[in-house]
């Protein structure tokens, strides 16, 4: 039997499918391991540090060494990191994009000790210095990221698709297609896709035909093989309103049917699936959302244990 107020785990192990959620990190590294294996994640995402915060205490060997350790035990194949929030690797304040630059740095070699391979970027705004100036800007940046945390350390950057609100860059494929294209190191640069953050700039997703349609776009303006997470989030707004606002799957203007699209891409077999959506303490909403997932693949569906 499960202990009162928890969740029974379901298995999501689905060949071709990591599946699961962002995890909080709170109480320690290997808490987020935990919590995502208490509800049958076999893919994560996790914050390296506060995503509200500049400052970030060293990682101790003993925490680097608990997070591996909790990932051998578990059945958690993929994991994913997420940036800070303060971070604006677009910005004209000098000084503020230099302290961008150095936090994305240091969040870039946390993801490195603890062996996570992608820190998933949010582009930055421009502040009214216009989308050239930005894509420059933030290439710019990944330069010196770069240069600070070289590719044998084995963590990359992967840059997100963004909604579009104010002057932030990342929700045009172009935009993102053009970052890529201005930086030197540019093998080092993968992508995620956040399907409520395309579907609010514009990119529908609800029919085969708009699917593949947006797919197609994304594989011209930044390739598809520079895929490295998907963002698995219904919206609360509808296409094209360039506003950011997660929904529970199903629940939002997105609709069932773009995640049956997703949930049965071959060419996304491999691609880590991970939910934003808002969630409950107990992780009783990840179970909900993943069960709903789980529901469309066409080929298996999930099945809980029985309680011992």
């Amino acid at each position: 039997m499960s202990p009162p107020g928890t969740v029974a785990p379901v298995r999501w192990t689905i060949a071709r499918r990591p599946l699961g959620a962002h995890m909080s990190i709170a109480g320690g590294f290997e808490r987020a391991v935990e919590r995502g294996a208490a509800i049958g994640c076999t893919a994560i995402q996790i914050f390296t540090k506060s995503s509200n915060q500049w400052a970030a205490r060293p990682l101790s060997e003993g925490e680097v060494a608990g997070f591996r350790e909790a990932l051998a035990r578990s059945e958690i194949g993929h994991v994913v990191a997420h940036d800070s929030y303060l971070i604006n690797l677009c910005s004209p304040d000098e000084a503020l994009w230099v302290k961008s630059v150095d936090a994305c740095a240091l969040e870039l070699e946390r993801c490195a000790r603890l062996g996570v391979p992608w820190l998933v970027i949010h582009p930055g705004g421009h502040m009214g210095h216009g989308e050239e100036f930005g894509i420059r800007r933030m290439a710019e940046a990944i330069d010196l990221i770069h240069a600070k945390v070289p590719a044998e350390r084995g963590a990359g950057l992967a840059i997100e698709t963004t909604a579009g609100q104010g002057t932030v860059i990342g929700h045009r494929f172009e935009q993102i297609g053009g970052v890529i294209a201005r930086v030197r190191d540019s093998g080092r640069i993968g992508a995620c896709l956040d399907t409520c953050h395309v579907f609010a700039a514009g990119y529908d997703l609800r029919t085969p035909a708009a699917y593949d349609e947006t797919l197609r776009r994304f594989d011209g303006e930044i390739g598809l093989e520079r895929l490295r997470a998907v963002h698995v989030n219904d919206s609360k707004k509808d296409l094209g309103c360039r506003v950011d606002r997660h929904e529970h799957i199903g629940k939002g203007f997105l609709g069932i049917e773009a995640f049956r699209h997703l949930m049965n891409d071959a060419r996304l077999a491999d691609r880590p699936l991970v939910l934003e959506t808002p969630k409950e303490e107990d992780g009783r909403d990840d179970v909900r959302n993943l069960e709903v997932l789980m529901g469309l693949v066409t080929d298996r569906r999930p099945s809980r244990p029985t309680s011992g």
